[in-house]
């Protein structure tokens, strides 16, 4: 049973078109919480490792320490106010529940946007580019620069349903954003993403479903294919690259050396169950990334010692918010069978033929060169390298992603964007 107290589904029978939009809410019982505590204290610690630093995985002084102020100090209730604050719903989509949070801009040519989340990530790694895309005149904007924002939670993930059978991988779920768009009355958007978000849109715009005008990604599939074969069998890169290339695929080297989560999710999610069952265990598993900025990743470790920020980085408290989400919808090994689902490529590029509008953040897995990123998006209209911010990169920078999606989707930008029914 979920931990959450999501509302039960409205009766198939009770909906005439298969199309409802039920609005949602968040409470989470007091008694869930409790439990929370009383397992995070009720913790069995291993020994310390055996090295000092993190190269056998997330230090044991750095999970006692996160442990102490989780089961003490920090506030669900907060978070929770802060989701129940915005406009939230669930729709049936494909047979599976889907929340979505939909917040309107009041400016009157706004552009319907759907931002796509990832793992270990959910809606709320979103929450702090809200204002500032649908208000943009009270965020250093102008009124041109508005969007509608259309944030669904992944099936498996926060308040979506959990499938029950195989399937839904990211091309499903680009169909299902798709049908979502449409259902919310919008027959002319744009989408973004990051992490297997990214993978979500580089899928919508091979799917190029009628309405789409373009997608923006930060975490770009561009890598050409012969390299690509490369550098996943473990080879060196080619010769003849230019120096950016040679930095790129010397990154996505050691990348390609240090996913060992991902492929253990990809192999075999079900055996997770301690991720469950124990909050710390939990926890670990989510803050492990072992990506190509560290172990933690770097915002997310640094995040962990910074109580507060005037400026917008992640803080111990946000990483806490996004791990009680995933314990008190029990979607630890729910969200893990993604990787299982999926047998693409990971940054080869797909083909996408729709224009693109591509951010590079140099604390991502690579950083995708121009070079190989106009010859994977033929349709690129924007292209940037940023000096700061990382894999988790509206979490992290919000106000650099925000003036990303505006100068990425300016040209996309017409005359006449319908409002919602």
């Amino acid at each position: 049973m979920s931990r959450s107290t999501a509302p039960a589904p409205i009766p198939a029978a009770q909906q005439p078109d298969g199309a409802a939009i039920r609005p949602f809410r968040i409470e989470v019982p007091d008694e869930a919480l409790a439990e929370l505590r009383r397992r995070i204290e009720a913790t069995v610690w291993p020994e310390r490792e055996t090295v000092p630093d993190t190269s056998q995985g997330v230090p044991l002084a750095t999970m006692q320490a996160l442990a102490r102020h989780w089961a003490t100090d920090y506030d669900w209730r907060r978070v929770e106010a802060r989701l129940n604050a915005l406009p939230q719903f669930r729709t049936e989509i494909d047979g599976l529940d889907i929340h979505f949070l939909h917040v309107r801009s009041r400016h009157e040519d706004a552009l319907p946007l759907v931002v796509n989340h990832g793992w270990p990530g959910s809606v709320i790694e979103q929450l702090k580019i809200i204002e500032p895309l649908v208000d943009p005149t009270a965020h250093g904007g102008s009124a041109a620069d508005a969007f509608h924002v259309v944030i669904p939670s992944m099936p498996g993930y926060g308040f979506s349903g959990k499938p029950t059978g195989t399937g839904w991988g990211p091309e499903r779920m680009a169909r299902a954003w798709a049908q979502l768009m449409t259902r919310l009355g919008y027959d002319r958007y744009v989408a973004q993403g990051g992490d297997w978000g990214a993978f979500v849109v580089d899928q919508m715009g091979l799917q190029a479903p009628e309405g789409l005008l373009g997608i923006h990604t930060n975490m770009p599939a561009v890598v050409p294919a012969d390299v690509d074969r490369v550098l996943v069998a473990g080879g060196p890169p080619p010769d003849g690259l230019a120096d950016d290339e040679r930095r790129a695929c010397e990154q996505l080297l050691r990348t390609y050396g240090q996913v060992e989560y991902a492929r253990y999710m990809a192999a075999r999610p079900q055996t997770l169950y301690g991720i469950a069952d124990s909050p710390v265990g939990l926890a670990a598993w989510l803050l492990d990334h072992n990506d190509a900025d560290g172990q933690p990743a770097a915002a997310v470790a640094q995040a962990l010692e910074r109580e507060t920020s005037d400026t917008g980085e992640l803080t111990r408290d946000e990483v806490l918010d996004n791990i009680t989400l995933y314990w008190l919808t029990t979607t630890g090994v729910s969200a893990s069978r993604l990787y299982w689902e999926y047998r693409g490529g990971f940054f080869d590029a797909k083909g996408v033929q729709i224009p693109v509008a591509v951010s590079v953040f140099p604390g991502e897995q690579y950083e995708a060169p121009r070079s190989w990123t106009e010859r994977a998006y033929p349709g690129l209209v924007h292209y940037d390298r940023l000096d700061r911010g990382g894999h988790f990169a509206a979490w992290e920078q919000p106000s650099l992603f925000v003036d990303q999606l505006r100068a990425g989707f300016r040209s996309l930008r017409g005359p006449q964007v319908p409002q919602p029914r």
